[in-house]
């Protein structure tokens, strides 16, 4: 054909027809690379394995998280304790100190009892007094109380037995030395006379067995 020639309606028929089966066929070589044939779906065994794979990682997450949530409580309980043991050192440092003031007490203690009654009414034994009392309540202010026992069932746990005595058996009858408590811990335990029952017959006093006590008169209780 020339240049410049028109071209006739059948030439343009022809050359859309031949277009449009073209690119039909091109559409469907494309659908078929994309989609062979007898694989429209995935296959079962893909999805097996994907919801497989998913159920691992969530079992592995779970893992994680119960690991997590132990060595959190673990870290917790760890700050406890420290913080307990820290106040418990705290609470304790001064027992060895008030521990070897006792003895000083018990002297003031014993002073003021062996006081005759010609003697009471004196400005100085006034103030011994007064000093016993202000040393006592600055060891009660820091935790200490003294132990009671007179009268009290005899318990190992508080009370040191260094005689025993006609009277009921099994209880305290008399104190020889005040027993504390720090903070609620014994620090020394009250020294005491423990009845033996009254149907022994004996010396008013007896050491007791085992006890590894010097034998103490009775001079030396505080009253």
């Amino acid at each position: 054909m020339k240049l410049g020639e028109e071209k006739s309606p059948q030439f343009d028929k022809e050359m859309g027809a031949s277009l449009s089966q073209g690119t039909e066929k091109r559409a469907g070589e494309e659908l078929t690379e994309r989609q062979p044939y007898g694989q429209s779906a995935p296959p079962v065994e893909e999805g097996s394995f994907l919801d497989k794979a998913l159920e691992e990682e969530k079992a592995k997450a779970q893992q994680y998280l119960a690991n997590w949530q132990r060595a959190q409580a673990d870290f917790i309980n760890y700050r406890r304790r420290a913080e307990q043991e820290k106040l418990d050192m705290a609470k304790f440092s001064n027992a060895m100190l008030i521990s070897s003031i006792l003895p000083v007490l018990d002297d003031l203690e014993r002073a003021l009892d062996t006081v005759s009654s010609k003697l009471a009414g004196l400005t100085w034994v006034d103030g011994v007094r007064l000093i016993y009392r202000k040393l006592q309540a600055i060891l009660e202010a820091q935790g200490l109380t003294e132990i009671k026992a007179a009268g009290e069932t005899f318990d190992p746990r508080l009370h040191e037995a260094v005689f025993f005595v006609d009277g009921e058996e099994g209880k305290v009858m008399e104190e020889v030395q005040s027993g504390y408590k720090f903070h609620e811990r014994v620090i020394r335990p009250t020294m005491v006379k423990v009845g033996k029952g009254n149907e022994n017959k004996g010396p008013e006093t007896q050491k007791p067995e085992g006890s590894g006590q010097e034998n103490q008169g009775s001079g030396n209780s505080p009253g």
